[in-house]
């Protein structure tokens, strides 16, 4: 049971290792591009190339997916950002339990968007955890925790990818254990968790009050979804790369452009640090260098971004 890209390098796993699939479980296909054509999910994607039955039922609820688990019969069920809360009856069903991969270092980062917070909130490491699923939210006792460092300029786009990776090497070795009885079994604390929420169109919105450091770690927190944004001009400008410069901003009130030289628009920020934006993307265009940027665009020093 999964549904984006994160998901379908775990279900690739599976199948690697030649387990027997019984079937996929993804969410509904979902409009995209200009002409909203459906689309499938990458999980999806991945079933029809591999012929494996597909499953994507409106709901879960009042036991709507009963009669065709009973059919199945599986085992085991592998949840991985599937985006449904699990009624009882399924996650009660399968002999094994339903095992979930979750992208943080639980009980920290519970939710939907533990990858982009964790590097929102400058964290410098986090990790997989595979547990046994509860009817909480991400609140079963853990089986196999792995941590990986999250690198100072590492945007969230990479650590999505490193922990996709991660995450199908954990599934495999927790379900080898799970199988051969020396899987452990550690209850969570809940006063040590915390808790991701899901990003909405505000998200990526910056705040020049705040400190530099926490507006580049939005930026990389947000690179490449949502992106991080500000206002110019009445429009949005989307920010996708800049540097934390040292010196200080003399007399630059936040969001105020105070140099642009070198490829880079210097901004003051809350705390008197710069942050150099280095790569934009303005209103209905890609993503570009500030460099070819300036080429096309006017700006001047003292405007105030936001």
């Amino acid at each position: 049971m999964g549904t984006p890209e994160f998901a379908r390098v775990s279900l690739e796993r599976l199948i690697s290792e030649k387990f027997n699939i019984c079937g996929v479980v993804t969410q509904s296909d979902k409009p995209k591009g200009r002409g909203h054509k459906l689309q499938p999910t990458p999980v999806k994607e991945l079933a029809i190339l591999r012929d494996i039955r597909i499953f994507q039922p409106e709901t879960l609820k009042d036991n709507a997916f009963a009669e065709t688990l009973t059919a199945l019969n599986p085992d085991m069920i592998v949840v991985v950002a599937y985006g449904k809360i699990l009624p009882k009856y399924i996650l009660d069903y399968p002999k094994f339990g339903c095992i979930n991969v979750h992208a943080s270092l639980l009980p920290k980062y519970r939710g939907a968007a533990p990858i982009h917070r964790c590097i929102i909130d400058g964290e410098t490491q986090t990790g997989i955890t595979t547990m046994h699923m509860a009817e909480g939210l991400d609140t079963g006792d853990m089986i196999l925790k792995r941590a990986v460092e999250i690198g100072a300029d590492m945007m969230v786009g990479e650590l999505h990818d490193e922990l996709a990776t991660l995450g199908g090497d954990v599934l495999i070795e927790t379900i080898a254990k799970i199988a051969d009885g020396t899987a452990p079994r550690a209850p969570q604390d809940d006063a040590q968790s915390s808790y991701a929420h899901m990003l909405d169109r505000d998200t990526g919105r910056i705040d020049w009050t705040k400190s530099a450091q926490e507006i580049y770690n939005l930026i990389r927190g947000t690179n490449p979804y949502p992106g991080a944004f500000t206002g110019y001009n009445g429009e949005k400008l989307k920010i996708f790369n800049a540097i934390v410069e040292k010196n200080t901003a003399i007399g630059g009130k936040p969001g105020e452009i105070i140099d642009i030289a070198d490829g880079k628009i210097a901004v003051a920020t809350g705390d008197g640090t710069i942050v150099a934006i280095t790569e934009v993307q303005p209103l209905g265009k890609k993503k570009m260098t500030v460099k070819d940027y300036l080429n096309g665009h006017k700006i001047e020093v003292g405007t105030v971004l936001g």
